[in-house]
């Protein structure tokens, strides 16, 4: 088996994360596997540790990150802190990855970051995870429109048809 890429997936043991990097090796490319909590470390609240990271890993062909995790509150319950809390780990951990990774990609490389659409499917109790996704994904379409760095973002919604 000849590998011939190289993709760093973040948020690699959770649900989503493990199956891309699975799937990604069934194509032959070589996976590290990096999360919070895994032998590839990495905390995307902590700019320094996506520093570390790509001081370890670097010749990048594909970055997809799986990372974040909310629970579902009702509006009414849910406080400022929360709101701010999603904002800086989902959005700005996602955005200080997105604009360090793009300098170890090699040419033609992707940076694909993973959120929900909760406008097209709403769940009860889906205010911050709205706010954060939705603020997400706009972020990638403004920096992909604008040619970050000699790559591509991408924004995928796992599930969504």
């Amino acid at each position: 088996m000849t590998i011939t890429k190289k993709a760093v997936v973040i948020g690699a043991t959770g649900t989503i994360g493990r199956a891309v990097a699975d799937a990604l090796e069934a194509r032959n490319y070589e996976v590290v596997r990096a999360s919070r909590n895994g032998d590839v470390q990495v905390d995307l609240e902590a700019p320094a540790s996506i520093d570390a990271l790509f001081a370890r890993v670097d010749a990048i062909d594909a970055v997809v990150v799986t990372a974040g995790s909310g629970r579902l509150t009702p509006l009414e319950q849910v406080s400022e802190e929360e709101f701010v809390y999603g904002m800086k780990s989902k959005v700005l951990g996602q955005v200080h990855l997105l604009r360090r990774a793009a300098d170890h990609l090699r040419d033609g490389g992707s940076i694909t970051i993973t959120g929900g659409n909760m406008f097209e499917h709403l769940i009860p109790g889906s205010a911050v995870s709205a706010f954060v996704n939705n603020g997400l994904e706009g972020f990638v379409r403004a920096a992909t429109g604008g040619n970050v760095a000699r790559n591509s973002g991408k924004y995928c919604q796992p599930g969504v048809g």
